[in-house]
């Protein structure tokens, strides 16, 4: 049985967000007092009286609205009411009870799953504001939970809730997350059209307006390929274009999505090519130690001919080429052209990067390659290698013990790394070396 399900939802900027990081007890989804921050589903994890439950934080809905950001928020925040176990229906005690409230409860009331009323902005010690009792009004069976998510008082009556609430059937169980695989790229580069081809169903919002997806957003699937979570990032701009505080907190999730994964997808937009931003956010990537994919996205869209693939694959080994490891696959989220096999990628350059070669034979290669290509020498004196070992994979890191680091050059390094390349692969993941003097214990 998976994981018990908790979806919060409710009106824009009553809250959500800041439970739902209250919860799971680490800043995931953006906080800023805006309406229509959260947009998407963000999923996180919390633990209480030794139950793991998953928490789905989702953008506040709008009953009435023909905004298409708006609209796209409403059917996010449906969907997650239907995967849910247990809704929490947060309000905000400060602008009491409102006829969105009312509409929206009707919504919850229909999905026929249990509805915990969470009434938020209790902030003050002691008696309830003469507000809270309004929400009696909604007339669920439960009593309203009154909460403070700044302060975290009353979300251990909140989550005592939760349980009991629970349907017997729905057992906590750890799973298994698969490799993640963390989407990255410029706005509007078709990240969430990637995905939701993946998995069939629209999951991410996705509309042509640049900058949709401000959270870093988890969608876990398992296929005869085997079990993955994909990480949907904002989309990164250039420094100099981000001036909303919001989006640069967008920003640095993407960073941290990263840091999260254990496979990058570079999503390269083939209408634009490739550009020096998407050199930089490509960087972030290889700098992390992250394998990587480099996925030229609507390819369908583009005039071509007989040598159209050989003209891109060189712009882009020229603009990155300090990641010449990485596999350039051309697919098109739209039609799905080559999407399936995005799964055979990923699945080998995770293998590729948790690759880990014995000591002994990476000392032979490593004679082999001092006999085709001699150490240099400065002033008389020789670069001698004595020995070399791998100290962990992901990436895979090589240390090498010489007799002088200072000889021990950035072209011999260099040389050595295309040597283990050809020999042993590491397709799709960097290679971090690391020179030290024989005795030198740092």
């Amino acid at each position: 049985m998976a994981k018990p399900v908790i979806a919060i939802v409710g009106r824009p900027n009553v809250g959500k967000s800041t439970l739902f990081n209250k919860l799971i007890g680490e800043r995931r989804s953006i906080v800023e007092d805006t309406p229509g921050v959260t947009r998407d589903r963000i999923y996180g994890e919390t633990e209480w009286c030794g139950r793991r439950l998953v928490v789905i934080d989702t953008g506040g809905i709008e009953p009435k609205t023909d905004d298409i950001i708006l609209k796209q928020m409403r059917f996010q925040a449906e969907v997650a009411i239907e995967s849910a176990d247990v809704i929490v229906f947060m309000c905000d005690v400060r602008t009491g009870l409102t006829a969105d409230d009312r509409d929206i409860a009707i919504m919850l009331k229909k999905s026929g799953k249990p509805i915990l009323p969470c009434i938020n902005k209790c902030d003050s010690v002691g008696a309830l504001p003469f507000e809270f009792y309004e929400f009696y009004e909604l007339g669920f069976e439960v009593e309203p939970i009154a909460v403070s998510s700044v302060h975290g008082s009353g979300t251990g009556d909140l989550l005592d809730a939760v349980l009991d609430a629970l349907p017997d059937e729905v057992e906590a169980e750890e799973e298994d997350e698969g490799i993640k695989v963390a989407v990255i790229g410029k706005p509007n580069a078709g990240k969430s059209s990637i995905i939701n081809k993946i998995i069939g169903q629209n999951r991410l919002i996705v509309s042509n307006i640049a900058g949709t997806t401000r959270d870093a957003v988890d969608t876990q699937i398992e296929n005869e390929h085997g079990k993955y979570t994909f990480i949907d990032t904002a989309g990164i701009r250039r420094a100099s274009k981000i001036n909303d505080k919001i989006e640069k907190y967008s920003v640095l999730r993407a960073h941290m999505a990263v840091e999260r994964a254990d496979v990058c997808l570079i999503m390269i937009d083939a209408g634009t090519g490739i550009t020096e931003q998407d050199e930089k956010i490509a960087g972030i990537a290889h700098e992390a130690g992250k394998a990587s994919i480099i996925v030229v996205n609507k390819w369908d869209s583009i005039e071509k001919d007989t040598h159209s693939v050989n003209r891109f694959n060189e712009s882009i080994r020229t603009a990155l080429a300090y990641m010449p490891y990485a596999p350039i696959v051309y697919v098109s989220a739209v039609t799905g052209q080559r999407v399936g096999t995005l799964f055979e990628h990923i699945n080998y350059v995770h293998n590729q990067t948790n690759t880990r070669i014995s000591t002994g034979m990476l000392n032979e290669l490593l004679a082999e390659a001092t006999m085709k290509v001699q150490p240099p020498s400065d002033k008389g004196k020789r670069l001698k290698i004595y020995y070399m070992t791998q100290i962990s994979v992901a990436p895979p890191t090589f240390v090498f013990f010489c007799n002088d680091v200072e000889l021990f050059h950035f072209s011999y390094q260099r040389y050595l790394e295309n040597y283990l390349r050809q020999t042993f692969g590491f397709s799709g993941t960097p290679i971090r070396i690391i020179v030290r003097q024989k005795g030198d214990q740092n």
